[in-house]
């Protein structure tokens, strides 16, 4: 690789850096006035990925955080009314997360947020630059190592 293909990829890089960072602070702005940080967005759609109430361990391995950083968003969530703590049916000794209605009702609105945040970054691209860019991006997902969220 030469330097002016390696000034290409910084370029490249800066820009998409820039992009991350323009839909980040656009998501932030549409979560502020529904009461939730971008961590518990996160969370919540965890604990909907799975087909019953995962076990905080799961929510910690699955978001590749330590399980107080589970403990400390489920409490934020539990006071808001979006998820429950559940006992295990099994095992008295651990603790299910189910998600409640406002919980669900909360996801669904974030989804929209998050489709309306899309909306804005690629208004200035056609149906076929779409196209092409989701081809690109899901090339770069792919070739990534395994993530979960």
């Amino acid at each position: 690789m030469d330097s002016s293909d390696a000034d290409a990829d910084g370029i490249l890089a800066e820009q998409l850096l820039r992009v991350t960072r323009r839909l980040q602070r656009i998501q932030s702005r549409q979560l502020e006035p529904i009461g939730i940080t971008p961590a518990q967005f996160r969370l919540l759609r965890t604990v909907a990925h799975y087909d019953g109430p995962p076990r905080m361990a799961d929510l910690a391995q699955r978001l590749d955080v330590v399980p107080r950083a589970v403990t400390s968003l489920v409490d934020g969530l539990e006071a808001s009314g979006r998820v429950r703590r559940a006992p295990d049916p099994d095992n008295r000794r651990v603790v299910r997360i189910e998600m409640t209605e406002e919980g669900r009702a909360t996801l669904r609105s974030l989804r929209d947020a998050r489709r309306a945040a899309a909306e804005e970054i690629l208004a200035p691209l056609t149906v076929e630059q779409r196209e092409v860019l989701g081809g690109l991006l899901t090339a770069l997902v792919n070739g990534m190592p395994e993530r979960r969220c």
